[in-house]
């Protein structure tokens, strides 16, 4: 554990629990008592969070990684050792140990998307007659982006060719994620349809 992970763990909490408490909140737990969770939630997600936050500085992955870890803590609260650790350093450690899954498991499908584009790329080795035809498909790709509305232009080269999500987008345009996704899905029906006509 790093430093910052450490003093979250063992620093007093400002509300005041005590371990004692988070020993029975977690023998409630292991028990089903689902109130019991939701108080154990109440007290330590947001620790947990940022010990998990200093693992995945994303917050989306943060934030699936603490959920992962209430499923764990609802999962094993019944293996909990007192006389092994305290129950904040418990879950701590399954906090920790999610997060780094979690970024392992980005880091594995990134490099696994990377290999396959590298292939794709590899296989293609472009002549200057499908150099021409792409360099014609991108002009009209741009006309056809023309024809679009500017905040649907916008939409469309953050989404694909910067990588935004669709809650960054929803949150960047103060839009509702579903309206953001219609707007994109229209983009492209009518970016296709464009094309099409091109042809």
């Amino acid at each position: 554990m790093d430093f910052m992970t450490i003093v979250l763990t063992f620093m007093p909490f400002a509300v005041g629990i005590m371990d004692s408490d988070l020993r029975q909140l977690l023998a409630h737990v292991a028990r089903g008592d689902r109130t019991a969770f939701a108080k154990l939630y109440d007290v330590v997600s947001g620790r947990l969070f940022g010990i998990i936050g200093r693992v995945l500085p994303r917050a989306e992955l943060a934030e699936d990684a603490l959920q992962e870890t209430f499923m764990r803590i609802w999962q094993r609260a019944s293996s909990y050792d007192e006389t092994i650790a305290s129950p904040m350093a418990w879950m701590a450690t399954i906090a920790r140990n999610q997060a780094i899954d979690l970024k392992r498991r980005s880091a594995e499908r990134l490099a696994a998307a990377a290999s396959e584009l590298d292939e794709t790329l590899a296989d293609e080795s472009p002549d200057p007659e499908s150099l021409a035809g792409q360099a014609g498909e991108l002009r009209r790709l741009g006309e056809c982006m023309q024809g679009l509305p500017n905040e649907r232009q916008q939409l469309v080269l953050l989404a694909y060719r910067q990588g935004f999500t669709r809650e960054e987008l929803a949150e960047r345009f103060k839009r509702p994620v579903t309206t953001i996704k219609t707007l994109l899905r229209r983009s492209l029906i009518a970016l296709k349809e464009c094309l099409d006509g091109a042809r």
